[in-house]
């Protein structure tokens, strides 16, 4: 039990930065309602742009920018093909992820890049738990208040407004593809930021680190909306659901490795676990809603 309560501040920190990356998979998957598989390669294009960057001497704030930057870009190229070229959304992402495993090793060199805390002059490391915990619960209220003002701004409501109805939301005049597009830009970002954060978090950069990155990112942002939906949230509480979903999956995750499952299973936990959470409310609506509810639906 020892070994157990001295790893949860590892796995905590580590949900935080999850939480993070899941914010990102938040705005396309609820907010535009989209179905983005950029992320499993984004998450990495971060990760080895922060990395390459410190590397060759760069101080850890611009390097986590360019990261940020290097996301975005990546988004970019997912709204061009969905957009400009119409190709399904869930296709473009696939198709620029497989764009940016050769890019990501054009980026690194190699398949990994060491990023000891020891040798660079990181922002957060394993070494130093707790000062982690609170950079990180930093990092992740400015971005929830960030995100809060922007979507409550007139152009945001447009991107909301795109992703709950978008017929309508062309109706009033909205541009819907350069909506789709900005999402994208804006989700794809803060997953490479996320990911600048792991590499410096885990001391390392490496090829295979975003695999499965969007099963974590919608468990996150399944669990956390189950969480908060008996609160009737808002915006800003769904934002730190997301959170609060990605830190209790990396606890469960931490408890399952104590009790020792076979660690080559926890993908397939991973799974499971996102498609009980997806089945629910459908199960739910369709045996235990009201017989009246059904009755008035059927007429």
């Amino acid at each position: 039990m020892t070994a157990l309560l001295n790893a949860l501040p590892g796995a905590v920190a580590q949900g935080l930065i999850w939480g993070i990356m899941a914010i990102g998979v938040y705005i396309t998957y609820k907010v535009l309602d989209l179905a983005d598989l950029t992320v499993d390669g984004s998450m990495v294009t971060g990760m080895a742009v922060c990395a390459m960057l410190m590397a060759n001497g760069w101080n850890v704030w611009p390097a986590m920018l360019m990261a940020f930057l290097a996301g975005m870009a990546a988004g970019l190229v997912t709204g061009i093909f969905h957009t400009a070229m119409g190709i399904p959304a869930i296709l473009a992402g696939i198709l620029t992820q497989l764009m940016l495993w050769s890019v990501n090793l054009k980026i690194m060199g190699k398949a990994n890049q060491a990023l000891p805390a020891r040798t660079f002059d990181v922002l957060i490391t394993q070494l130093r738990k707790y000062e982690a915990l609170l950079i990180l619960v930093a990092f992740c209220v400015v971005l929830i208040a960030v995100l809060y003002w922007f979507f409550g701004t007139k152009f945001g409501s447009g991107i909301r407004a795109t992703g709950c109805n978008e017929k309508m939301a062309r109706a009033q005049g909205i541009d819907t593809n350069f909506n789709k597009c900005v999402g994208l830009i804006l989700s794809n970002g803060i997953v490479a930021f996320s990911g600048a954060l792991l590499a410096q978090y885990s001391g390392k950069a490496d090829i295979n680190d975003g695999r499965g990155a969007i099963v974590i990112g919608l468990a996150a942002v399944i669990i956390g909306d189950a969480l908060v939906s008996r609160f009737r949230p808002n915006f800003i509480i769904r934002l730190l659901g997301v959170v609060l979903g990605g830190v209790v999956y990396y606890i469960v995750y931490q408890i399952v490795i104590f009790l020792g499952l076979d660690t080559d299973l926890l993908k397939m936990l991973s799974a499971v676990v996102v498609a009980i959470f997806l089945a629910v409310p459908y199960l739910k609506k369709k045996y235990f809603s009201h017989p009246m509810k059904k009755n008035k639906e059927a007429a």
